[in-house]
């Protein structure tokens, strides 16, 4: 028998281990993205501390999730309070913290908390009187609400709200939140800018790296649901039983956090690894081969979520291969795995091998005449705007124009073309825009986040995707700003209406400090820092200027390659008299694919607005512009104003040194060091070419490119990350 002298207690001992962890050598290096726990200012933990002495979670022994939600709390309290509370089996005193649903305890159930319109995922919190004792109850339908609703109590505290009389209830608007990660089974991430993948394929299943649950923790935090672990360009490889063990290993690790595993599947599977000789959908054959392979999947991984699919774009196989429809390969899909509850993410990204008319119109043309042909177990996941994931495009128009079929956004996280991992640019501002755009598709109101949450046209299967920006680094993303997007896309994918400058204040505090001057300075620097990154390379709708293949860089004279549509020029079309892509009727007539109000707009040169001109204009050097510049002087500005924007950002994070720590403040200037310089070259190659095409004198007091048009034509990377 133990002496009481050597007894320790549950919750103080766990807190010990997690308190270790946290601070170690690298306890600001930015691993810890959101879950940083850092301690509060002591006028903050001495107004908390009497409110968070007691956690109550009945059933924690028994269930992964419940002892999840445990281990989150008594870490993140005791790290943001620098005590922990302490663990009972019921509520005995005020300043109680109780986890629990209805059917779990009878405290819940007598409060008649309305959790009965939560769903399987929502939560609330609520300031409760239980027994003359005061203090805080989540309670949820779901142990997985539970688990979203302690996180957001773990946000309360980071980002100094009351808890006092607090009263929250939350669900997602959207069902399926989920990353896509474009990694490879050699550990490449395609368009991954911070190292290598953080499956590592080759040691799973027997070595489960613990960052695989800091992973799962992170997601959970911010509500994603789900993971897609390998690149949409896929290898058939990725279905045999060697990696299905693997994917296996990495589904137990994320189960207890709600993360249900999703694979990339490659359509012509069936021939490369299942011995067939066609992948035809009407083949039955076939049709087995993919109904024993879901069988064989689901034997392992009992709550798999399904296929991300791209077919048929980009020299990807697919059912068009053989006469069909996008519609009659995701059926045959969806018949496999519908039986187990599984889902088709079938992506709309597509463009023809031959030359198009304009590229921009090819997933319409494709889809928008399939609308009504696809199985109830397929969604179509469609980018943000219709070319491919520029710094500024239009929103999608197959977005309110296929009522009869589920539609899913697809978002990028990482940087492809917004300066990789080195750039500072905030993309809330960016999906706030697009979902927040009205199609018009049932009047008025009729947005983008109300289509694909499913409220526009009532659908049941609504889902929502972010091409990851995660990879091996220490700090995940490969700067610490780069957090942020992660962090607002999940923000924003259980809640499409929130606000990018509210998720941005919440970033902020959670990832350096309560201080105001830092939340002034870091929200206008997140603010205007996308439109920076617009500014230098790619303004007034201008698209696809980047350099080819690896996308880094100006490219805008590239002009030479196999198809029209890879070349840059193909996009800004400039010649001597003008510049812009005209998608009027006089032109591709790109904008009859949105609704009237949508397309008068964008077809009127004095309604479209700047941001958008040349992305629908062709129009004259000289047209005047709402700025009194003619284009040319306004173009120049705009690039001008761009590098500006850069150097204030780089002033104003030198202002905060004395406020941040020192490994996170030089990484961040350093990185802002090279976005300046690179701003510039952007700034000036752009106006060197675009000088030599029209032909015109730099505006009064602008000043020349550095080089020579000669000079940045001559820069090659081709050993470009992420390519």
């Amino acid at each position: 028998m133990y002496s009481d002298a050597f007894f320790i207690p549950r919750a103080l001992l766990l807190f010990a281990v997690f308190l270790a962890a946290a601070t170690g050598v690298h306890a600001e290096d930015g691993y810890d993205l959101w879950l940083r726990y850092q301690p509060l200012e002591a006028e903050a933990r001495e107004k908390y501390r009497p409110q968070l002495r007691q956690l109550v979670i009945p059933g924690s022994e028994q269930s992964p999730t419940l002892k999840a939600i445990e281990g989150e709390l008594v870490r993140g309290v005791g790290g943001l309070l620098k005590r922990a509370p302490g663990v009972s089996a019921g509520v005995n005193g005020d300043g109680f913290v109780l986890v629990a649903t209805p059917k779990a305890s009878r405290d819940v159930r007598a409060q008649n908390f309305p959790v009965h319109k939560l769903g399987e995922e929502g939560y609330l919190v609520r300031s409760a009187t239980i027994r003359g004792h005061r203090g805080t109850v989540v309670a949820a339908n779901s142990e997985l609400g539970l688990l979203y609703g302690s996180f957001h109590l773990l946000r309360l505290l980071q980002t100094r709200s009351a808890l006092e009389g607090v009263s929250i209830e939350s669900r997602p608007r959207i069902g399926l939140r989920l990353l896509n990660h474009w990694d490879n089974l050699d550990r490449s991430v395609e368009r991954g800018y911070a190292g290598q993948s953080i499956w590592d394929w080759w040691n799973l299943p027997d070595v489960l790296d613990p960052r695989y649950t800091d992973y799962a923790r992170a997601n959970a935090a911010i509500g994603i649901n789900g993971t897609v672990l390998n690149n949409v360009n896929a290898s058939a490889d990725s279905l045999t039983p060697r990696y299905l063990a693997k994917a296996a290993a990495l589904a137990d690790v994320f189960r207890p956090y709600g993360i249900r595993v999703y694979l990339s599947a490659r359509f012509s599977a069936p021939v490369e690894i299942g011995g067939l000789d066609t992948a035809d959908p009407k083949d039955p054959d076939v049709q087995r081969w993919w109904a024993h392979k879901a069988d064989e999947i689901y034997r392992l991984i009992p709550d798999f979520g399904g296929f991300l699919v791209k077919a048929n774009s980009e020299g990807q196989p697919g059912p068009q291969d053989y006469g069909r429809s996008h519609a009659e390969g995701a059926n045959l899909l969806a018949r496999a795995l519908n039986p187990h509850g599984g889902v088709v993410m079938w992506r709309a990204f597509v463009y023809q091998q031959d030359n198009p008319e304009d590229r921009a119109k090819q997933a319409y043309s494709d889809f928008v005449p399939l609308d009504g042909q696809f199985d109830d177990n397929v969604i179509v996941q469609v980018k943000n705007g219709p070319i491919d994931f520029q710094p500024r495009e239009p929103f999608h128009p197959m977005f309110g124009a296929m009522p009869k079929t589920p539609l899913m956004m697809e978002f990028q996280i990482t940087k492809e073309y917004l300066g990789f991992a080195s750039h500072l640019a905030y993309l809330g501002p960016m999906y706030e825009e697009v979902l927040r755009a009205d199609t018009f598709a049932e009047g008025p109101g009729s947005t983008v986040a109300k289509v694909i949450d499913g409220s526009l046209h009532g659908h049941q299967l609504t889902g929502i995707a972010g091409v990851a920006n995660i990879g091996s680094d220490r700090d995940w993303t490969g700067s610490t700003f780069n957090q942020a997007n992660w962090y607002v896309f999940g923000r924003m994918a259980w809640n499409p209406q929130t606000g990018a400058e509210e998720v941005a204040r919440d970033w902020l505090k959670i990832t350096f400090s309560n201080n105001p001057v830092v939340l002034a300075t870091g929200q206008d620097m997140l603010r205007d820092s996308r439109q920076a990154v617009v500014d230098y390379m790619t303004p007034l709708g201008l698209a696809h200027l980047m350099a080819t293949g690896h996308h880094y860089g100006p490219g805008p004279w590239v002009s030479d390659l196999a198809r029209p549509e890879w070349n840059p020029a193909y996009y800004h079309r400039a010649d001597k008299n003008g510049i812009g892509f005209d998608r009027t009727s006089e032109g591709s007539n790109a904008v009859a694919q949105y609704a009237d109000p949508v397309a008068k707009r964008f077809a009127s040169r004095s309604d479209v607005g700047d941001d958008l001109l040349l992305w629908f204009h062709h129009l004259p050097w000289d047209y005047p512009m709402t700025s009194g510049r003619d284009l040319w002087e306004e173009l120049v500005h705009r690039y001008d104003t761009g590098v500006a924007e850069v150097r204030e950002m780089r002033a104003q994070w030198q202002s905060l040194e004395p406020l941040i720590d020192a490994e996170r403040f030089d990484k961040t200037a350093r990185l802002l060091r090279v976005q300046e310089r690179e701003a510039q070259w952007w700034r000036d190659a752009s106006i060197a070419y675009f000088q030599s095409v029209s032909q015109r004198p730099l505006p009064e007091g602008v000043a020349p490119p550095a080089h020579s048009l000669e000079h940045y034509q001559a820069v090659k990377y081709p050993w470009a990350p992420g390519h």
